[in-house]
């Protein structure tokens, strides 16, 4: 199997597995009790902290969550509780735990703009001056986009939120361990499982003198007020692979570089990439051949972990609403597919596979 759904998942580093299995086989305490291996445990999840905070902006505090769903909900709707109820303002390719959160607010009264994109995916920076102004209490953006890799003017929209008295929530998730994250950010989401760290642990930024009500209710054991009982081995894990992801960012980005030119070079005049290619995080090609049956090619290549869009909307039937905010039609949408690379990808089957996907679609065009 050739993996290349980076955006989805990343395989799990060694490193990250080797600090996870001593507190999955023998080291059971729960880290909030206050006995000697309840302390130890809570030492591996501070050890784990200060790892992710060594890759976050300085001045503020790291809360562990599930996940980045998690993080993005509770930052929307707890700064939403202390700033009153002023104007969210995000970006129309946002993941759909920032626009489904968002939406629910709206539904609920609360005033919501949603910035459009043009058709590099790039927000609209004169649309977000208009739309960024008094009476807004938070602005939510991605780093890195999930699905075309477009990278936003994240610092110029925080900017523009703290001269409008807002709040700047950024999803981190595709950026985190992989580019700086600006440093005028309020609030970071950030997920494990995109860093080659395990699944079902994330972790939400916030900086100091942000108050957040709490999204789960419970003990309050956990950083910020977070209920919850913390697994010491998910939060070593993580750890480990944000301490690796910090030790081999130049490394990480040289290799994804060097694997972008020989995919872009393999796959040649075939295909339209969808996106900016410019400001872009290399380790994402979503790329589009018009009449494409993405299905079928798929079907035919059940050997190459690739894919048609974002995990999280897979099972919708619906075509991405990421690709149609850039202006592509319905077909044209749906005739895209994602292929994402990174640290344990070889040029060797990155680009046997690009061979190999370029064979299957000229045969769909042949037989049309």
């Amino acid at each position: 199997m050739i993996y290349l759904d980076y955006q989805a998942t990343t395989p799990l580093a060694p490193e990250a597995l080797a600090a996870m299995l001593p507190w999955l086989e023998n080291q059971h305490a729960n880290p909030h009790s206050a006995h000697v291996p309840g302390r130890a445990a809570r030492a591996a999840v501070e050890v784990a902290r200060d790892n992710l905070a060594a890759l976050l902006p300085a001045g503020g505090r790291v809360a562990f969550t599930s996940g980045a769903t998690e993080a993005i909900n509770w930052a929307i709707k707890g700064a939403g509780k202390v700033g009153g109820p002023g104007r969210i303002v995000t970006i129309a390719t946002e993941h759909a735990a920032t626009l489904d959160t968002v939406d629910a607010l709206a539904r609920s009264g609360r005033a919501v703009t949603v910035l459009p994109v043009g058709v590099d995916g790039l927000v609209d920076l004169a649309a977000a001056r208009t739309a960024i102004g008094p009476g807004t209490a938070l602005v939510a953006a991605m780093l890195i986009n999930n699905e075309i890799g477009v990278v936003q003017p994240i610092a110029e929209l925080a900017e523009m939120a703290h001269a409008a008295g807002a709040l700047m929530l950024c999803d981190a998730v595709q950026g985190f361990g992989r580019v700086p994250i600006p440093a005028g950010c309020d609030m970071v989401a950030v997920s494990a499982h995109k860093i080659h760290g395990p699944k079902g642990i994330g972790a939400l930024w916030v900086r100091d003198g942000v108050e957040l009500e709490p999204l789960l209710h419970g003990g309050g054991q956990e950083a910020l007020g977070r209920s919850g009982t913390l697994s010491p081995a998910l939060c070593a894990g993580f750890g480990a692979a944000a301490r690796l992801a910090a030790e081999r960012q130049a490394e990480d980005a040289a290799h994804v570089a060097g694997l972008w030119e020989n995919a872009a070079a393999a796959l040649g005049s075939r295909w339209m990439i969808n996106g900016s290619i410019d400001q872009r995080y290399r380790g994402n090609l979503n790329i589009r051949r018009d009449g494409l049956d993405v299905a079928r090619l798929m079907s035919s290549l059940r050997d190459i972990a690739f894919s048609a869009g974002s995990a999280c909307a897979s099972g919708s039937g619906r075509s991405s609403h990421v690709l149609r905010a850039i202006g592509l039609s319905e077909a044209q949408a749906r005739s895209s597919i994602r292929i994402g690379f990174g640290r344990y990808s070889t040029e060797t089957e990155l680009v046997e596979a690009i061979d190999r996907i370029n064979a299957a679609a000229d045969a769909q065009r042949a037989a049309a």
